[in-house]
This record gives C-alpha cells, sequence and structure tokens, in this order.
C-alpha cells in the first residue's frame, strides 16, 4: 500500500474501493439527513424553536440555511461509490468545528439559551461530534 503525498489519497488492495468505502457512506448520509433535518427544521420553524431554546429566530433561520445547504453537499458525497478524502476530511472539520463552536457558543456566553437549549446545544454539539469520529475512522479503513 502507498500513499500519495500530495493528495493524501492511499493505493492498494482496500483502498479506495467501494466494499470498503461502505461503513464511510453510511455515515456521511447520516449525517446528512440529520444535518439537513435540522437545518429544515431551524429554517422553517424558526419562531416556535427559537421561543423554546431562548435563541434569536433570525439567527436560527441563518443557521437553517447553512445546516440546509450543507446536508445536501454532505449527501452528494455520500453518494459517491467512494467518497473523496479531502472531501470527507473537509466533512470532519467542520463537523468538529461546528461541536466546539457549540459547547463555546454556552462557555463563552455567546448564547443565552433556556434550560432546553442549554440541554439541546451541548446534545447537538455530542452528536455532531461523534459523527465526525465515526466518519473519522471509517475513513481511515476506506482510503488506508
Amino acid at each position: 500500500m502507498t500513499t500519495n503525498q500530495a493528495t493524501g489519497t492511499t493505493t492498494g488492495p482496500a483502498a479506495g474501493t467501494a466494499a470498503a468505502a461502505g461503513p464511510l457512506r453510511l455515515f456521511l448520509a447520516l449525517d446528512a439527513a440529520v444535518t439537513g433535518a435540522n437545518g429544515l427544521i431551524y429554517l422553517l420553524a424558526a419562531g416556535p424553536v427559537g421561543r423554546l431554546l431562548d435563541v434569536d429566530s433570525a439567527f436560527l433561520r441563518a443557521t437553517g440555511a447553512f445546516l440546509a445547504v450543507y446536508g445536501v453537499l454532505v449527501a452528494v458525497l455520500a453518494a459517491r461509490p467512494v467518497p473523496s478524502a479531502a472531501a470527507t476530511k473537509a466533512v470532519i472539520e467542520v463537523n468538529v468545528l461546528w461541536a466546539v463552536a457549540g459547547i463555546a457558543a454556552l462557555v463563552l456566553g455567546w448564547l443565552e439559551p433556556s434550560t432546553a437549549g442549554l440541554v439541546w446545544i451541548p446534545l447537538q454539539a455530542l452528536v455532531v461530534a461523534a459523527f465526525a469520529a465515526l466518519q473519522l475512522g471509517a475513513l481511515r479503513k476506506a482510503h488506508g
């Protein structure tokens, strides 16, 4: 098995095969579904969700629009027989950043949500961090 230093891709018997990419595709697809659904809820129900979480509805609409688009992009990546290692790494990095930002928003006082928000935001960060970890493990198996 060899690694191309310029692209970070690995070649060899298992690297880059559709069978090896199965778990990666699954974790990307689940991420896309959860992210897209969350985005649509924030986008279409920003008022009620904002009141429940005590978070500004305009902020939720903007967040929802981002998440909906991001979910579609992750779904497109998941639909590839062998998702690109570079694109998958970008998804993992965005997920890690999202999880850290969610916790930072609470710790640093960027958001001052209701009790429901104080539960929801860390739970959401935990789910996103779990997707990142699962995707990283599957990426290593799929691309070596």
